[in-house]
């Protein structure tokens, strides 16, 4: 039957175009991702061998080159943070995944449309509310998020019409058409993905086993510094493997293979008059189930790795920040000791030093004191201190005894208003005088 691209049917046209938008947005998520977590891990094995590098660098080189790679050792995990921060903001979830499944399942449906439904005249409508259906299940997988560019592509994406197997993607198919467009393809598709993968896993487990077997070496040779940076490499290998869920994937493929081929098979076996429209329908709704079960299982099994990567991943930054800040802190203790020993060492010297001055000053002080000049001056201060004792005790004793004297010669006056001004004067005269000046 024609099948070109002339008579499109305008619904078909649409649903083709959302299928092109999603699985272009898809891609392009997709690339940054891998491309972001290769750079993490290649910088977490870059902060192992700058710290092995900063352990050993020799100290009769140049004191920069050892400042250098310390400073690349503290701005690697910092900038793996950094990326893993936009990752997360920007390419974190999985959104590529949620528009991965978007695009599948408006592929599944524009199959049936063409195939099952070809004849129903309600198809259209039917078409219509399940493309509004799945986009609306994909802004909500995305959080509200959608951001899609305008798809400029040939409309459907993949056509070769160079190819006669390739679908041009419009109009109705019969089973033998679906069978070679579909069916005949994905299973070729997968087979080609299967052999890629374990190429790509068995190239994982090489350098895996290779890594592990350097580490063994340095490990029996007391090179245990090149036994970290071989577990660096271990390690970032291990965890792309896991991020690329290479097993799991290619159990899902091989049974999708599985089940295509055994599709594949009954179909081949039977003969033109027994392909009717229910073993049609029987293929067509099989095909269909099998593709969307391994489309979910691979989604599911893809999320799961990421967000298990993350985990580990954000362990081994942390890990690896940590590591700086303990060292960056072991630097920072050696300097503070290394002040403290240097001011105390200095504060003793000073010590002894001001001891030393204090014991001669002392000496001289004694020596000093213990000359005839010296003796001299402090006989003659001796004595003039006691006479000045002597004048005050004798000054006292004289005061003493003219106070008695005083009351006794005026003890049976009585001192008032009415005592005559001879007594009191008589009284004032005969008081010691104290020979300060008044005023």
């Amino acid at each position: 039957m024609d099948n070109n691209t002339e008579n499109r049917t305008p619904i078909l046209n649409i649903a083709w175009s959302r299928y092109a938008q999603l699985d272009a947005a898809s891609e392009k998520l997709e690339r940054p991702h891998y491309g972001m977590r290769r750079w993490i891990a290649i910088l977490g094995v870059l902060a192992a061998i700058f710290a092995v590098l900063t352990e050993t660098y020799p100290e009769t080189f140049l004191l920069t080159g050892k400042i250098i790679l310390k400073a690349l050792l503290i701005a690697s995990p910092i900038i793996a943070s950094l990326l893993a921060l936009i990752y997360n903001k920007f390419h974190g979830g999985g959104g590529f995944l949620i528009m991965r499944a978007g695009a599948e399942e408006i592929q599944k449906e524009i199959y049936l449309f063409r195939t099952i439904l070809k004849d129903n005249p309600k198809r259209r409508v039917w078409l219509e509310k399940r493309l509004a259906d799945i986009q609306r299940k994909v802004y909500r997988g995305l959080g509200g998020e959608m951001v899609l560019e305008k798809y400029e592509g040939a409309i459907p994406p993949y056509y070769y019409p160079d190819n006669p197997e390739s679908d041009a993607g419009f109009g109705p198919l019969s089973g033998d058409e679906y069978f070679v467009y579909r069916l005949q393809d994905q299973l070729a598709w997968h087979i080609r993905k299967v052999n890629k993968i374990q190429k790509d896993r068995v190239r994982m487990q090489w350098y895996i086993g290779i890594s592990g077997a350097l580490g063994a070496a340095f490990a029996a040779f007391d090179f245990y510094l090149m036994v970290t940076i071989t577990a660096a490499f271990a390690a970032a290998f291990i965890g792309w493997q896991e991020l690329r869920n290479l097993d799991n994937t290619l159990r899902n493929y091989s049974k999708v293979i599985v089940e295509l081929t055994i599709l594949y098979d009954h179909w081949a076996n039977l003969e033109p008059e027994e392909r009717t429209d229910i073993e049609f329908h029987k293929l067509v709704k099989g095909t269909e189930d099998v593709l969307w079960s391994q489309n979910v299982e691979y989604i599911r099994s893809m999320q799961d790795a990421i967000t298990d990567s993350e985990l580990e991943e954000a362990d081994l930054l942390n890990d690896v920040i940590k590591e700086s800040v303990e060292s960056d802190a072991r630097l920072k203790k050696h300097m503070r000791d290394s002040v403290v020993d240097f001011t105390t060492q200095k504060l003793r010297e000073g010590e002894e030093i001001l001891e030393e001055t204090f014991d001669e000053a002392l000496g001289t002080i004694v020596e000093e004191a213990s000359s005839e000049l010296v003796q001299q001056e402090l006989a003659a201060m001796a004595a003039a201190a006691e006479q000045a004792v002597e004048n005050i005790v004798q000054r006292a004793s004289k005061l003493r005894s003219t106070m008695e004297a005083i009351a006794e010669d005026y003890a049976g006056v009585d001192f008032g208003a009415d005592t005559p001004t001879s007594d009191v004067h008589g009284f004032l005269q005969r008081l010691p005088k104290t020979g300060e000046v008044k005023g």
